[in-house]
């Protein structure tokens, strides 16, 4: 059932302008560090990134103005209630975001990757997509996904048991750990790898701590738990 827009707060509505600003100004850094660290404006590969992003950005926000638009005001939030969370976010930030499309677009200036098959770049759109898929179902499936780890107490959060939360229990964080790794292969940066990886490992870290967090704090996820046993990888973890 959609949602009708004009039962939206001011508060909320503040919250969704803040939050779409938020994304302007990232797109416009993770854009100018790509193509200034490459020296290329016409580099076909940053635009297929930034595309993507910008793609999925512009989908995620028509779902979830018409389905949950006080999602987007939440996400616009930055109240960090752990430590934990602060550090590990921070750094994954600067290593995604800044990292890896400047290590990548100083290997695109200086050709540290030489010749990359169009195949590795192939894979690498591919395996972006799946991921940013995946991130994108579960942030529209899930009514609490916030940009922090902390319970909703004032919005009364619950345990999301549908859609990719009936596999695994932080599709999101599967779905950025992908990208962590795709992102460089797209770009076509074996080098760029290096952050990503790094990113990745942080990934699991956070999602190792926000599932302990969840255990101990939210109402019903102890049975979640119990019921659907991995946290990231099927089978695996």
């Amino acid at each position: 059932m959609f949602v009708n827009n004009n039962s939206i707060t001011p508060a909320v509505r503040i919250g969704i302008v803040r939050r779409f600003i938020q994304i302007l100004v990232l797109f416009g850094i993770l854009s100018a560090v790509l193509l200034f660290s490459s020296g290329h404006t016409d580099w076909l590969w940053a635009w297929v990134f930034i595309g993507i992003y910008i793609g999925s950005t512009v989908f995620n926000s028509i779902a979830l103005l018409k389905r949950r638009p006080e999602i987007i005001a939440e996400r616009s939030m930055t109240q960090i209630e752990h430590g934990w969370e602060k550090l590990i976010g921070g750094l994954w930030a600067l290593l995604y975001f800044l990292a890896v499309p400047l290590i990548a677009g100083l290997d695109m200036r200086y050709g540290w990757s030489a010749d990359i098959p169009l195949n590795v770049h192939i894979v690498g759109v591919i395996c972006f997509f799946a991921g940013t898929g995946l991130f994108s179902w579960a942030l529209l499936e899930n009514a609490f996904f916030t940009t922090a780890s902390r319970i909703q107490k004032e919005r009364g959060q619950t345990v999301c048991m549908s859609g990719p939360y009936q596999y695994i229990r932080h599709p999101g964080y599967l779905g950025a750990i992908i990208q962590s790794f795709a992102a460089p292969m797209l770009l076509g940066s074996f080098w760029a790898l290096i952050p990503g990886f790094l990113s990745a490992l942080l990934m699991i870290v956070r999602t190792k701590m926000e599932d302990k967090m969840l255990r101990q704090e939210l109402i019903g996820y102890e049975a979640y738990a119990q019921r659907t046993k991995y946290r990231v990888f099927p089978g695996i973890w």
